[in-house]
């Protein structure tokens, strides 16, 4: 039976890839290690053995994942695998035949398994060293709240369903419950993500469930609004354009929720759409936004497109990029098509050259580009209330409303101020790049 290096206390190291829905993973896993007496470790040097949390979404994840994996072994030799590649083990024992253990995605209670085979706990566990939101990977003052597992969509591109299942979400009150005990811990923006947010509740027929001693149905709308009472902003990602989601908007005009949707939309000509199996029309996404910007002139959207997918033809093209002048998002992410082991896309007929690929995303980037530059050229002047992620010697770095951490842009406040992360404070705009805007504290 292995003995701790670190006096008594079983120490583990994290490696953790991946979405943000990994990280959560994480978090929880981390929470469950501490619980249980377990020490974690910032270096491998450190650490007793070592879980690399992996994702195996594209090809580059799975390499990033591999390498991850090789380097927790070089470094420290005893390690245990989960996560999305996880799911292909024959893969990874096939690569790295040394791991300790290989699990698949949200395999919370295998991962503690094999920890305990390998690495038992301790029999005292001072579970006071637990802080009341767990063990989160974020920073102190916002916090990603998983809602649901997998996903009942078979995109042709995508193999989350055959890596995390069909969609299954948690009941309403549990997730509540965890939403309130973050903010009470400090977390001021709650970042809520799931394969699929609109459709929260479905597998479960909505059923109800209870909170503050109130009967709530699981469903997006509910959620949403139950949220809305905590004081945090509530920012929703990973959302469809059903119909439903129209019940979300005045919930943002009235300010309950932040007016920010991330909706991964992924390409704007019906044939892409179709060899893609998207549940999404391009003329109604369309008309949905028209409405849903009557209804709520402030909204943000963010969206994520795929260029070069097998059968694009210029044509189709031509119409996305037409799609993106008239849909005029606010934040956009765009990938070259590559191909994803077990995807049903890989067998599609006409695939697009590299070159040509490379050269649509250029130009897709161009267009949104002047798209998103004109929009936050439009801000200057505006004032903005801004949550403050990092203070530095010479300046703040801070984000609106419309930017959603890691991914989106930064409000830059130039100068020396005496703020915490965490801290929310009004600014005027006075600048704007392509990505970020710059703006001045207002002195009231």
């Amino acid at each position: 039976m292995p003995v701790s290096q670190n006096e008594g206390t079983p120490t583990v190291g994290f490696v953790s890839l991946g979405c943000p829905k990994a990280t959560v993973d994480s978090e929880r896993i981390l929470t469950q290690l501490r619980v249980e007496g377990y020490g974690v470790a910032p270096t491998y040097a450190g650490a007793d053995l070592v879980i690399v949390n992996t994702c195996g979404f594209i090809d580059a994840a799975v390499d990033e994942s591999l390498e991850a994996i090789g380097e927790a072994l070089s470094q420290n030799g005893r390690v245990i695998v989960t996560g999305c590649l996880g799911a292909r083990a024959d893969l990874v024992r096939g690569t790295h035949p040394e791991v300790l253990a290989v699990t698949g995605p949200h395999a919370y209670q295998a991962v503690m398994d094999a920890v305990h085979n390998h690495l038992p706990p301790r029999r005292d566990p001072f579970t006071s060293l637990l802080p009341p939101q767990g063990v989160k990977l974020t920073p102190r003052h916002y916090a990603y709240v998983k809602i649901s597992e997998g996903c009942n969509h078979r995109c042709s591109f995508c193999i989350i369903p055959s890596l995390r299942g069909d969609l299954v979400s948690r009941p309403i009150g549990e997730v509540l419950t965890e939403a309130e005990r973050l903010v009470a811990a400090g977390v001021r923006e709650l970042l809520v993500v799931s394969q699929d947010t609109s459709a929260y509740g479905l597998d479960l027929r909505y059923r109800p469930d209870f909170w503050r001693g109130r009967p709530l149905k699981t469903d997006c709308e509910n959620l949403a609004r139950a949220l809305g009472e905590l004081p945090a902003w509530v920012r929703l990602h990973y959302v469809y354009p059903y119909p439903h989601v129209d019940a979300l908007i005045p919930l943002m005009a009235e300010g309950l929720i932040l007016p920010y949707l991330d909706m991964p939309l992924q390409h704007g000509s019906p044939a892409v759409l179709a060899a893609m199996r998207r549940p999404a029309a391009t003329e109604r996404v369309l008309e949905r936004l028209a409405r849903w910007r009557e209804i709520c002139p402030d909204l943000v959207v963010r969206s994520t497109f795929i260029v070069g997918f097998p059968g694009e033809a210029a044509a189709d093209f031509e119409r996305l990029l037409d799609f993106l002048r008239a849909a005029q998002l606010d934040r956009v992410g765009c990938f070259a098509y590559s191909p994803v082991h077990g995807a049903a896309a890989n067998n599609l007929p006409d695939p697009v050259r590299e070159e040509v690929k490379e050269e649509r995303l250029a130009r897709f980037m161009e267009v949104q580009a002047e798209i998103s530059h004109a929009k936050l050229a439009a801000r200057v002047g505006q004032r903005l209330t801004v949550l403050v992620d990092e203070v530095e010697d010479e300046r703040v770095l801070a984000r609106s409303y419309a930017d959603a951490p890691e991914i989106d842009g930064t409000v830059i406040v130039p100068g020396a101020w005496d703020l915490d992360p965490g801290d929310f404070i009004e600014v005027e705009v006075t600048a704007a790049q392509e990505h970020d805007l710059w703006a001045e504290p207002v002195e009231d």
